[in-house]
């Protein structure tokens, strides 16, 4: 006798079994109000409106991951960034720095064209390097980090002996036709120096003692002090932004920002107001007069001026009316003014989006970092370049008082554009290992630490295979039988 499989008899009014697709349809049918329900533990309810704060944080981690690159820096688009933006800068710069210089040196009786070729020889100079130090691991930079922190202070030691005075600063030293400022070169000497020292008490950082020397003291405070004895205050105030950068990045304990800040603030008040032209620029920046009746603040207020008659679009590339000697050196500190007046609201906001883009990309770079001198290296780097940028905007729309700093890439001066380069091909060689090995761009050097490793390192391997080839030739006849009766 064969048994026939049973069935429940279905109850009244019941519709019959339909399998697992058609239970699934029918968990999703309609609610009584005619909209589509979700299925039992799915979290997205179609028929319920997502709560705002809930909406909000979604737009948040989806920014936040967009912002970070997750996933996307093996495919070379964050090393493609900072290359693309970094060149777009340093394009506008050289440009900028033709219209707005051209002026003043016609009615010194130069050239118009001697500041848009220097700066454009530092540039061709700077990309070299750029892309040198783009093709060099980073750890042969770790080994010359104490060697370069000592000829940053050799070199900041000459300028206060043989530098050259401008403008009430001690910054320059004159070699040749050339002019060369040390503290724009003790930026990445400081950085890459600050990120070895940390890199190596890395384990004791939450000691305030091990975290501030010999980092913070005698390192960042002796390159501080070398520069404010140059009466350089603006740079200064960078370099203090680089050492807490480097601190932020390296894990040390925030209570000593706090500390840090108010210290600094309080040094920062007494140089202030023991200085005449300090207190002078600031009493200009709130409005008042200073007490010999000058006005320090008439390079920022012709730059507002510059900023509101461009409008929209600008009154055309060369066109400005305030580079005729209305901005004093309107190719230095205030060529953002130059570039607002001659390009517009539209012109800004392009080098805004500019250091906007840079900025993503380079910290796409940290957040990668495992290392903590990557890390800290790529991190001081963003904030030294971004920060600069944004005081530099601020003196120029008024926001800050006048400070003597240049914009990156920008403000004519082959020094800092040399040095912004040179620490741009750092944070490259950190994008370059974070992507795919077949999509990293090819050596185009042949020379240099990499090449002559590379060399010594073949030259090696030849070296031992011919030594085992022989020593195999000669193991037949040492074992030679008949050898051994003779």
């Amino acid at each position: 006798m064969v048994s026939t499989p049973t069935r429940t008899p279905a109850k009244p009014g019941a519709a019959p079994s339909q399998g697992k697709a058609s239970q699934g349809k029918a968990a999703q049918g309609k609610a009584p109000n005619g909209k589509a329900t979700a299925p039992s533990g799915s979290s997205a309810v179609p028929g319920r409106r997502v709560p705002p704060l809930r909406r909000v944080l979604g737009w948040s981690r989806g920014f936040w991951s967009a912002l970070e690159g997750t996933g996307k820096s093996s495919n070379g688009s964050t090393y493609y960034l900072i290359l693309g933006a970094t060149l777009a800068l340093t394009a506008i710069g050289i440009l900028m720095v033709l219209s707005a210089s051209s002026v003043e040196a016609i009615a010194a009786g130069e050239s118009p064209y001697s500041a848009a070729l220097k700066q454009g020889m530092f540039a061709a100079i700077g990309l070299f390097c750029m892309f040198l130090l783009s093709r060099v691991n980073v750890v042969w930079l770790k080994r010359g980090a104490w060697l370069a922190i000592i000829a940053a202070f050799i070199l900041l030691g000459l300028v206060l002996l043989v530098g050259r005075s401008a403008l009430g600063n001690q910054n320059w030293i004159d070699i040749g036709p050339f002019t060369f400022q040390p503290s724009e070169a003790a930026k990445l000497a400081l950085a890459l120096w600050m990120a070895t020292v940390l890199d190596r008490k890395a384990k004791l950082l939450s000691q305030a003692k091990h975290a501030l020397i010999p980092v913070v003291v005698p390192g960042a405070a002796g390159v501080i002090g070398l520069i404010l004895m140059g009466n350089d205050l603006g740079t200064a105030m960078i370099v203090m932004m680089i050492t807490a950068a480097a601190l932020f990045f390296a894990g040390v304990r925030l209570y000593l920002f706090g500390i840090g800040a108010v210290l600094l603030g309080a040094a920062t008040a007494v140089l202030a107001i023991t200085s005449p032209n300090r207190v002078c620029r600031i009493l200009s920046w709130t409005g008042q007069t200073c007490a010999d009746g000058s006005d320090l603040n008439y390079q920022s207020t012709n730059g507002l001026y510059g900023l509101a008659s461009g409008g929209w679009f600008g009154v055309g590339l060369g066109q400005s009316r305030q580079k005729y000697s209305w901005i004093p050196e309107a190719h230095n500190d205030f060529i953002f003014a130059i570039i607002g007046e001659e390009l517009g609201l539209i012109g800004t906001l392009v080098v805004l989006a500019l250091f906007a883009i840079l900025g993503t990309a380079i910290y796409r770079v940290v957040v990668a970092q495992k290392d903590m001198f990557h890390r800290v290296l790529a991190g001081t780097i963003m904030v030294w370049l971004l920060g600069q940028a944004t005081v530099n905007m601020a003196v120029v729309t008024g926001l800050a008082p006048v400070i003597g700093i240049p914009l990156p890439f920008i403000s004519y001066g082959g020094s800092a554009l040399l040095m912004s380069l040179c620490a741009i091909g750092v944070v490259l060689s950190l994008a370059r290992a974070q992507m795919a090995p077949g999509l990293q761009p090819k050596r185009m050097f042949r020379f240099g630490p990499a090449g002559l490793a590379g060399s010594l390192r073949k030259r090696a391997a030849a070296r031992n295979a011919a030594r085992n080839a022989r020593t195999a030739a000669r193991k037949p006849a040492l074992n030679n039988p008949a050898r051994k009766r003779k």
